[in-house]
């Protein structure tokens, strides 16, 4: 087993949090990484799969979800109505979610039961994945399907990353479609299984209150005997083509409309720059678009996002508003995306700057989202970066890097872009 600590030094910013980092991996590849924090009244505990939609075969489209599902309806020495119910015994707060990136596991806890809900956790990561637990989950599953397809928001959406992405396995639905979970087998999703939670496709990330050398010896423990499998991700390069779409729908009474142009990967280094991009122009408050097309009444929502992925990444701009007004608001959009570049001032970029350095710092300033932090970030890109190295970077970033950055991906109509529209039938 290799063995690696290491503590972070003093920083910039007046009350972060001190934490000591400590990773070690099994002779069978699974990895375990800690920020371990003896002052923190809580810790937490993630399994982190590398096994998401884009890992699926395009008849299993879903798979990955549809497992998230699976793992708890119960395993050989656990019923689902045990897993719940030590959970909520415990006091704990435990999830899972599916990404095209990966399948997360998750538990939050007091220190003195970090134990026991790791035990309930490494447990359900080994399910039974019974042929009568398959039949009734993938009804939900429908369901699911049929529940979001009533938001024409999300169905845009789909159908837009659809046709950017096209035949990278990115485009792939990470729900699935009704007819890739209702032909797929129990069988075929134990082999998709089989290969891909493996231990070294899977990461223990833990954070809090936590004594790491006795959580190496749990995990040793109970998973020092999964396999090993080699399983690999495909990491071909999207091939992005400019492309418009119409979608009509009798039951919308609303106009939506959605684009989406290339960014930065998750490990790029203009990906804090991206960030402070999308916050000055779209941003929830005080952003080009808010000022532009919410105060003024032109649209009801106006909003642009970036999405950092592994190997690749996108900006997304979406407006909802009255369809009479659809060709006018999008006017406005293109001015703002075509103007920023030009428009932005060092104030901007302090106070985007501040902001995205405040959300950084709440979504880690507890053990569960640290937890959540460093698994992340593992997972992607096999190495760890301290919420202090994250803020220096996020303080860093200029005017000029901005401006590279929207040179070098452009949003404008210079760029490959897809943009989706949906309208009333």
């Amino acid at each position: 087993m290799n063995r690696l600590s290491a503590v972070r030094p003093p920083g910039l910013y007046a009350g972060d949090m001190s934490d000591q980092f400590e990773q070690a991996t099994l002779a069978n590849g699974l990895t375990i990484i800690g920020e371990c924090d003896p002052s923190a009244h809580t810790s937490s505990v993630g399994f982190f799969v590398k096994a998401g939609a884009r890992d699926e075969a395009a008849p299993m489209m879903g798979v990955s979800h549809f497992l998230e599902h699976m793992m708890f309806k119960g395993t050989t020495r656990r019923t689902s109505e045990d897993i719940n119910r030590e959970f909520d015994a415990m006091g704990a707060r435990s999830n899972a979610y599916t990404s095209s990136e990966m399948t997360v596991f998750y538990a939050a806890m007091l220190p003195d039961r970090l134990a026991q809900g790791f035990d309930v956790l490494q447990d359900m990561m080994r399910p039974a994945i019974r042929e009568a637990d398959f039949d009734v989950e993938k009804g939900v599953i429908l369901e699911e399907i049929a529940m979001y397809e009533d938001d024409p928001g999300f169905r845009l959406y789909e159908r837009a990353i659809e046709e950017h992405y096209a035949e990278h396995p990115l485009a792939y639905r990470i729900l699935g479609t009704k007819e890739t979970i209702a032909g797929m087998k129990r069988d075929s999703m134990q082999a998709y299984f089989d290969h891909r939670y493996s231990a070294d496709n899977t990461v223990v990330a833990l954070a809090g209150k936590v004594d790491f050398d006795g959580a190496v010896k749990r995990v040793e423990a109970a998973c020092g005997h999964w396999a090993k499998t080699g399983a690999e991700r495909r990491y071909e390069v999207p091939r992005l083509v400019a492309k418009r779409f119409e979608m009509r729908d009798a039951k919308v009474s609303r106009a939506y409309r959605v684009m989406l142009s290339a960014g930065p990967a998750a490990t790029d280094a203009r990906r804090y720059a991206s960030f402070v991009a999308a916050q000055l122009l779209g941003g929830a408050d005080n952003s080009r678009l808010h000022w532009a097309l919410v105060e003024t009444g032109l649209a009801e929502e106006a909003d642009t996002s970036y999405e950092p992925k592994d190997g690749v990444g996108d900006m997304r701009t979406f407006i909802v508003c009255d369809p009479e007004k659809l060709e006018e608001a999008w006017e406005a959009v293109e001015r703002e995306i075509a103007g920023l570049a030009e428009t932005i001032t060092p104030e901007d970029v302090g106070r985007v700057r501040a902001k995205v350095a405040t959300g950084v710092t709440l979504a880690g300033e507890q053990p569960e989202g640290r937890m959540h932090r460093i698994g992340r970030q593992w997972l992607v890109s096999g190495t760890r970066r301290s919420l202090q190295e994250e803020l220096e970077a996020i303080a860093q970033v200029s005017v000029e890097d901005v401006r590279r950055v929207l040179a070098e991906m452009p949003m404008s109509e210079r760029a490959p872009r897809t943009i989706g529209t949906m309208l009333p039938a």
